[in-house]
């Protein structure tokens, strides 16, 4: 848990970009088995990879705290998925949560198709990590949402349509 609470103090020192800004040119990779990348009316790349494991090719270039943080998406969508965005995604991305900055969706077959959102907004990132961390220490999902949405309900932009926890 502290390499988690320790990436996360890396990743803020290093990030500097967030959501709204200009977004990252995004090189074209051809097609192949293991990797299928869209682009959407959004902006975002979307990649489909076999599973969470595999990460997308959308992260070659990023850096490394950015790489943990989509590895901590992809093992903790149990989490996520009842979890809010405060970047605005909600609107301008049709995102339901948190989950959804990094996963579009994860299939019965245990293919992941991933979005690139994340690797461009500070808040999406700092929810994930928040969230997952707090998981990890023990913390309900209920617990994990209200520390969420009292940490993010002021100075941020509404929140995705996201289902409270049971």
């Amino acid at each position: 848990m502290k390499k988690i609470m320790s990436l996360f103090v890396v990743f803020m020192l290093l990030l500097v970009s967030a959501c709204g800004e200009e977004k990252q040119a995004v090189d074209d990779h051809q097609n192949n088995d293991s990797h299928e990348d869209h682009r959407y009316a959004s902006g975002d790349v979307q990649e489909e990879t076999a599973s969470a494991t595999i990460l997308p090719s959308f992260l070659d270039d990023k850096q490394e705290n950015i790489r943990m943080v989509y590895q901590i998406a992809g093992q903790s969508t149990e989490v996520l998925e009842w979890m809010p965005c405060y970047c605005g995604c909600g609107e301008s991305a049709g995102h339901k949560n948190n989950l959804n900055c990094f996963i579009e969706e994860k299939r019965e077959d245990g293919t992941i198709v991933w979005d690139d959102h994340g690797t461009r907004c500070l808040v999406c990132l700092e929810i994930a990590v928040q969230s997952a961390k707090m998981h990890q220490d023990g913390m309900s999902l209920k617990e994990i949402r209200q520390v969420i949405d009292d940490t993010y309900k002021e100075g941020y932009a509404k929140p995705t349509p996201t289902d409270m926890p049971a």
